[in-house]
Parts: C-alpha cells; structure tokens; sequence
C-alpha cells in the first residue's frame, strides 16, 4: 500500500491531533495524515493524563510552556464548552508546610503575577481551612482558575474535527523508517508506505527516535519515567475538594506528589516519580532488556542520576511501600491513613534529557528540510495544546509554504 499526501503527522496523541486540527483550520485543501501506531488514538501520555488544566504558575516568564499554557488554556476551555465537554475550574493550592518553603512560595507567586495568571492569591492558614478543610500548610497560594478535564475526551474531539475537515487518520501504523527522496518524505509503517512533502513529528515517548530516522537525532534523548498514583477510598474523598500542591523541591526535578480529583469524582494522590525500565513501563516489572540498557549507557542519564541519587532512591522507596507514599501524603492532609489508599493508575512521561544531563524543561520544537519534530513536550502539553498545534501549523505553513 502506497498513498500519497501534502502533509504526514505522526501521533495520535494530544499534541498531534491538535496541530492536524489547526493546519486543516488554516488549509482547508491540504491533503493531511495522521498515522498512530496504536490502534485507538490517544492511549499513552494523552490517555494516562491526570487531567488537571494547569493555569500557568511555575513556568519561567517568556518561555513556551507559560506562553502556550495560558494561550492553550483559554483555548481548550472554549472548544470544550462548544463541543459538550465537561470541565471544571475547582481551583489549585499551593501549600507551605513549614517556614523553610516560603520563599519558594513568594517565587511561585512572582512567576505567576508575571505570566498573567488570573485570580492568584496568596493566603495564610484561615483561608486556606476555608478552601480545603483537611488541608494543612501555614501558607499557600491559591489559583481559582486551575481546573479539571478528561484529556482523552478533548483528543477524541479533536479527532472528530480532523475528519470532518477531510483529513485522514489512519491507526495500528506504526512508523520503522523515514527517508527523503527528492522532494519527498517517504514514510514506511508495517502496512506500506505513505508519501509526503512535509512531515510533522509528535512523538511523545518515541520523538527521538523518530527525529533520528529523518537524519537529525541531535544530542538529547527520551528518558522514560513512570508515575504511579494511588486513589482515594470513596469513604476518604471528602478530605480533598480540589487540587492541593507541594511547593516544588529543587532538591528533585519533579513536582512531587500531589492530591487531584477528576472530572469523574475520583481523588488522585502521587504521582511518585521513578525510572520506568521500559518506554512503555507503566507496572513496576514491566521491562525492556534493550531500552533500559540505552536508558543507561546514555551519559546523560548516568549524570543525572549522579546528581539525584538520594532523592532517587527515596522516590523507589515509596513506590514500592505504601506506608512511605502515606506518610508523604500525610504531610499536606493529615487524616489521611494508609488504609484510605488504593493502587491508582500510572503513566509514563516522555522527558528529554541532554547529553550533559540536564533535562529539558520548556516545550522544544526542532527542524529540518520539510520537518518539524516535537522533541520534548511534558506536562503543561495536554492543557496548551491546541496553542503547540497552532504554533506548529503556523511553523509548518511558513516553512514549508504551503
């Protein structure tokens, strides 16, 4: 089978169904694919998405995240509301627990007044009671506009507008090889071949790989890492309303763990943060011999864990113990006890991580003859993603003068 398009996304995730959504907005003639190597759209990052809109509060002022989180939220709730999907703006604390977090805290609210994020507040232990009654803490910020949706639900959506605007989505097609030949991209998944003058890539746990068979591996690679929740009794619910946050460690490169409830009623406490020892690991023993042996020959990694060691080593610690993830847990509601917690769903996120061992922190987008590669694209991605698929449309129009 050989077919012949303008233009090839692939992933069907989030992302990629977004930015095929508004290039057909802009190019109602384009001849678009969209190839998904599962055969239902949506089941990796997209599908084990917690499902919090993030109203922009951590990211540095200027970067992409703060820019398309803030573009990309407004957008999401719009296209919500008009397509029937629910959401709620229930509202995120940020909580100190003790003295030594508060001027991380009033750095959180400085990053947050700067990119315009709407309603913050910063309240002490009264108010704070008032918004969530279990909660502890002796400051905190409040963010009114933080919110709550069914991510997988909104893919779905935007599935639905790519084919009713003539594009093709095409499942169970997974990619092996890319190659140029004249001006042309050749792309052969195991049913055949599909044919295209420009190609964007949304990869998720595979972009590097993927940016790779195009010629432009560069010198940053996914590193896998599994999050695992635990969920709240339905005796235990009452204890959170909404969203209750740890100040961020710098001590730990993640955010923490965390109690969320979903649009569902469901409570989410974690997620802990640990290497998944496969690109697709989310249970504890599922392994990969050859992907964790990349994952750790790859120097980045080494030096990475190098840095994080005790912190690492803390984190499998409460994976494996549920005690340990309790008492965290503990930290922020108090009441909370180990018998309230009942094993949760998991996710894998796709982190780019640079030869030197830094890890990627904003939304990278890379280039090359007639491609764009998503290279690295964590959380706030899901809440600003019809802002990276506008931002990648408009890239791929200008760039590829379409």
């Amino acid at each position: 089978m050989t077919e012949r398009y303008d233009l090839i996304v692939i992933g069907g995730g989030i992302v990629g169904l977004a930015t095929a959504y508004q290039l057909l907005l802009r190019k109602s003639d384009l001849r678009l694919a969209l190839l998904e190597k599962e055969s239902e759209l949506g089941t990796h990052q997209t599908g084990h998405n917690s499902g919090v809109l993030h109203a922009g509060l951590y990211y540095p002022p200027g970067s992409r995240k703060a820019r398309l989180c803030r573009e990309g939220k407004a957008a999401i709730e719009a296209f919500a509301e008009e397509h029937g999907i629910p959401y709620e703006l229930c509202g995120k604390l940020v909580v100190a627990i003790d003295g030594g977090e508060l001027e991380r805290l009033a750095g959180i609210k400085e990053r947050a007044m700067a990119n315009g994020v709407e309603g913050i507040e910063e309240v002490g232990p009264e108010r704070l009671r008032e918004l969530e009654p279990h909660a502890a803490g002796i400051r905190a910020l409040w963010s009114p506009r933080s919110g709550i949706i069914d991510f997988r639900r909104v893919a779905l959506a935007y599935a639905g507008e790519v084919r009713s605007r003539g594009g093709t989505i095409l499942t169970s097609q997974e990619v092996v090889s890319i190659r140029a030949r004249e001006s042309e991209r050749v792309v052969r998944t195991r049913s055949g071949e599909f044919i295209a003058r420009d190609l964007i890539s949304c990869g998720g746990l595979y972009s590097d790989r993927l940016a790779a068979m195009t010629g432009d591996a560069g010198n940053e690679r996914i590193i896998p890492f599994r999050g695992d929740y635990y969920t709240l009794k339905p005796n235990a619910r009452h204890l959170v309303r909404g969203l209750i946050y740890p100040v961020p460690d710098p001590r730990f490169p993640f955010l923490g763990v965390h109690f969320t409830r979903r649009i569902d009623g469901e409570i989410l406490a974690g997620p802990n943060a640990v290497l998944a020892f496969a690109r697709e690991g989310y249970k504890r023993l599922d392994i990969s011999p050859r992907e964790l042996a990349l994952t750790l020959m790859f120097p980045g990694f080494l030096r990475l864990a190098k840095t994080y060691l005790r912190t690492g080593l803390a984190e499998m610690w409460r994976d494996w113990s549920r005690r340990a993830f309790a008492a965290g847990l503990k930290r922020y509601v108090p009441e909370i006890r180990e018998q309230d917690l009942m094993f949760g769903p998991s996710g894998v996120r796709a982190q780019s991580l640079s030869a030197d061992g830094r890890m990627v922190d904003d939304f990278s987008i890379g280039e090359s003859p007639h491609v764009l590669h998503v290279r690295n694209a964590p959380s706030p991605a899901a809440t600003a993603s019809l802002a990276i698929g506008r931002e990648l449309a408009e890239m791929a129009i200008e760039r590829f003068e379409i």
